[in-house]
């Protein structure tokens, strides 16, 4: 199964043909289509019967450069800005808006840690417009850390360097991964500082400011329908629930439909519609959870405003990948004592939301068997693909029956009788030798050199190597060793099938902290050299393996480098 870049096939265009981000021409279909504001004002209020607010970006001091997704702009049909203060640079910095353009920041609501926190919306993103790629693709080009918004609360709408970066960082890392994901095109640095309580113990320190440019079909979360509903303000949650699936879910939009107004339009879809539509996001909510267990990711912030209606991962915030393996693992401070985002609750996580979302569509649907069963195929398509992906993540065909179910429960105990690291430890399965008759017959008896293979994944190695672990992990690398023979798979194919679901490379939180620290130097050198890693990190790369390594002892307690704040 070839996970890279799936489902991301786009048309090629010479770089050199490309024309500058100012001469693309912008759309504005979300504004056009559905019922915005009536208030003007930006200050931070409760909206009501809107999907949306006008706003401008706030102007910055001094927007320069400091990346550019070079993919991301292909993809757009748009050139890298051939200076790091240009015209280019203004707009993604936040003081220009570009003709076609109607900036705005969405309303919506949500559940954060499992409690109604009601209206929410857009704080510090604030959409530009739409552009379609060279692939007839629309896309929104979305500025987080853009300023105050309506829905800013009582924050400044800004972000920091650190979780800009670190924000640009992992949607291309996650892109390249293969996980369904927003992705970004810029990192912009404001020139002016941010005060932020990074740790929340009372010492607010000013940082530097910056600017990501996020870009995705759609960045409609669970939310947007949520707050509707709460409300409601159902004829608003009809129409919001047609633009989204005549903008993308044309197989659930009649033909006739397709260049109609939805603001002015009945509703172009039947409660059965509804009810399909329901299935198919919990379809690829399923696929996407499927995805982070297989690459050890963890979001750590659950809340339902941070789900795409899509499918997609948005909102890179406290996330983590697992170096140590525990199920009850969270990367965020805030969720250290109910681990409610931990990894291993991850589905289920997305499971109660999935729920809180058919409450929201339930006015549209009026038949909770049919949301019951969306639910149901959340589960049914969670399990399969996660199945499929442990047994690439293993080299077998397939995990079938009592046997191989402990096989599994087995390892994912012993993975967590020690420090052990989830990303080496897979990688490294790929060197045991299944076929000892073309190896070494004798290492199949001796667990030291049986365990060697997998040296790379453990923090403490002298306890990893003694009593009674060596022996327990000697023996189960035996009983995977009889199991995947079974199979009698072509070598080839069976390291194919691993290699393509067992990253070597992953961003691990220490990666990110260097490129930020670096880049507060004025030294993007870091950043370019982990964006450059990160676009193969299924191949060897052997120049780079460095930053393959487990996370170094000096990082596990360094901020930024283990768990993390939802400060920004």
């Amino acid at each position: 199964m070839n996970l890279k870049n799936q489902g991301n096939a786009r048309q090629h265009v010479p770089i050199s043909a490309l024309p500058a981000l100012c001469d693309l021409p912008f759309d504005n279909s979300f504004v056009r289509e559905l019922p915005g504001d009536t208030e003007t004002t930006n200050v931070p209020r409760q909206v009501r019967n809107a999907c949306y607010t006008l706003v401008h970006p706030t102007p910055v001091r001094a927007p320069k450069l400091l990346a550019w997704a070079g993919p991301v702009g292909e993809m757009l049909g748009a050139a890298r800005p051939d200076s790091l203060t240009g015209p280019a640079v203004e707009v993604l910095g936040g003081n220009r808006v570009l003709p076609g353009m109607k900036p705005y920041a969405a309303r919506y609501g949500g559940h954060q840690f499992g409690h109604w926190a009601g209206q929410l919306g857009d704080g510090r993103a604030i959409t530009l417009g739409e552009v379609i790629g060279p692939d007839g693709i629309s896309r929104e080009l979305q500025l987080k850390g853009a300023g105050k918004t309506p829905y800013s609360r009582t924050a400044d709408g800004r972000a920091v360097l650190r979780s800009s970066v670190r924000e640009f960082l992992c949607s291309e890392a996650m892109y390249y991964l293969g996980i369904p994901t927003t992705r970004a095109l810029s990192l912009v640095a404001t020139g002016e500082s941010v005060v932020r309580d990074m740790f929340y113990d009372g010492n607010p320190q000013p940082e530097t400011g910056a600017i990501v440019c996020r870009v995705a079909p759609s960045f409609v979360r669970f939310g947007n329908f949520e707050i509707l509903t709460a409300h409601g303000e159902l004829e608003t949650l009809r129409r919001l629930a047609d633009y989204v699936i005549s903008q993308h879910f044309p197989e659930f939009s009649p033909p006739s439909t397709a260049a109609s107004h939805i603001s002015s339009a009945p509703s172009i879809t039947d409660k059965s519609t509804y009810a399909r539509w329901f299935e198919e996001i919990c379809r690829r909510t399923g696929t996407l959870m499927a995805h982070w267990m297989r690459a050890g990711f963890v979001h750590g912030v659950m809340n339902t405003d941070n789900m795409s209606i899509l499918g997609l991962t948005i909102d890179y915030g406290p996330y983590g990948w697992l170096e140590g393996f525990d199920l009850q693992w969270t990367p965020n401070t805030t969720d250290a004592q109910g681990r409610r985002y931990c990894f291993g609750n991850q589905a289920d996580v997305a499971h109660w939301n999935l729920t809180r979302l058919a409450g929201a569509l339930a006015p549209l649907v009026d038949d909770d068997a049919a949301l019951e069963r969306g639910l149901g195929i959340f589960v049914d398509t969670f399990q399969q693909t996660w199945q499929g992906m442990l047994a690439d993540k293993l080299g077998l065909v397939s995990l079938e029956g009592e046997s191989d179910n402990a096989l599994l429960s087995d390892l994912f105990a012993l993975l967590q009788e020690v420090e052990t690291d989830m990303t080496l430890f897979f990688h490294g399965l790929m060197d045991v030798p299944v076929d000892m008759r073309a190896g070494d017959g004798a290492t199949l008896h001796d667990d030291a050199a049986l365990a060697g293979f997998l040296r790379r994944a453990f923090y403490d190695e002298q306890q990893a190597f003694a009593s009674p672990h060596l022996g327990l992990l000697a023996g189960w690398l035996r009983r995977y060793i009889a199991r995947a023979a079974l199979d009698g798979a072509p070598a080839q194919s069976r390291l194919e099938r691993m290699r393509c679901a067992n990253p070597k490379y992953v961003l691990r939180n220490y990666l990110a902290q260097q490129a930020i620290d670096a880049l507060e130097q004025g030294d993007a050198s870091v950043l370019e050299r982990i964006m450059h890693v990160l676009k193969n990190p299924y191949d060897e790369q052997p120049e780079h393996d460095v930053l393959a390594d487990r996370r170094p002892e000096w990082a596990r307690h360094k901020a930024g480098c283990s768990a993390l704040s939802c400060s920004s």
